[in-house]
């Protein structure tokens, strides 16, 4: 755990808010799996080759955050695979569409993995009585799907999501959302994320968050505007920092 502004860890948080992709479980083997799913599926199906099938879903996830925007819709693979089937000539075909997206989800569902003692960080803080919400972009179905396939459900008070929000992190109305939901009874209010813009800036800049950045690999400290107050690489070290201020707190007391 490295700590780069001391004076933000004097005393346990009022309330914790917590992203889930790539902070919660590592996003992109799940979604490697899924998507060569998906693809061997279109490649046998329509004789496409690996390369063309790249191309036109590349090509129409570009289009479709283009029209969208930072919205959970932006996000929609069902909507990627819609525009992906239609550029390479075969119309909506909205039953292999809905086979499609099926596949991704199933089989990026099989292959995610939670990080290293998520579950025990998040027994820690219901047993110091933190409440916890999650604030995530997407829509709100898979994320649900997400929560109840990590056997999540029972550790967070509350979840908003971009689509409940109308818009995607960095965006105000998700942590102030959160926060509405929360209702903490102080203003000390901690932010985990992977992501340096849309969880370290986003909260800093719209609720005054102490943010803590999940690091893994390839993915740098964010910097200027954009560092976090702490960051992490293994949830053992965060269980560490939230024993520290616990025990501090009763020696407070």
């Amino acid at each position: 755990m490295k700590i780069y502004n001391e004076n933000s860890f004097y005393k346990l948080p009022d309330a914790i808010l917590f992203d889930t992709d790539n902070t919660l479980y590592a996003y992109d083997p799940a979604h490697e799996a899924a998507q060569s799913a998906v693809r061997k599926k279109v490649v046998a199906k329509f004789g496409l080759t690996v390369s063309d099938f790249d191309k036109a879903f590349f090509d129409a996830r570009q289009q479709v955050k283009r029209k969208l925007g930072p919205t959970a819709a932006s996000h929609n693979r069902l909507i990627y695979i819609q525009r992906m089937l239609e550029l390479i000539g075969l119309g909506s075909q909205v039953l292999v569409a809905l086979d499609l997206e099926q596949t991704y989800w199933r089989e990026f569902l099989a292959k995610a993995e939670l990080f290293s003692e998520v579950k025990d960080v998040l027994d820690d803080l219901r047993l110091l009585g933190i409440p916890l919400a999650i604030v995530t972009d997407l829509t709100a179905q898979i994320q649900f799907r997400k929560i109840v396939y990590f056997e999540l459900e029972s550790y967070f008070d509350f979840i908003v999501t971009s689509e409940e929000a109308g818009a995607d992190k960095p965006a105000a109305a998700p942590f102030l959302l959160a926060l509405e939901k929360l209702n903490p009874k102080g203003t000390n209010i901690w932010m985990i994320g992977d992501n340096a813009n849309t969880d370290i800036q986003g909260a800093k800049a719209h609720i005054n968050a102490v943010t803590i950045q999940k690091l893994h690999s390839g993915l740098s400290v964010g910097t200027g505007e954009f560092k976090p107050d702490a960051s992490f690489r293994h949830f053992s070290d965060l269980r560490k920092l939230i024993s520290r201020l616990s025990k501090s707190s009763i020696d407070d007391e």
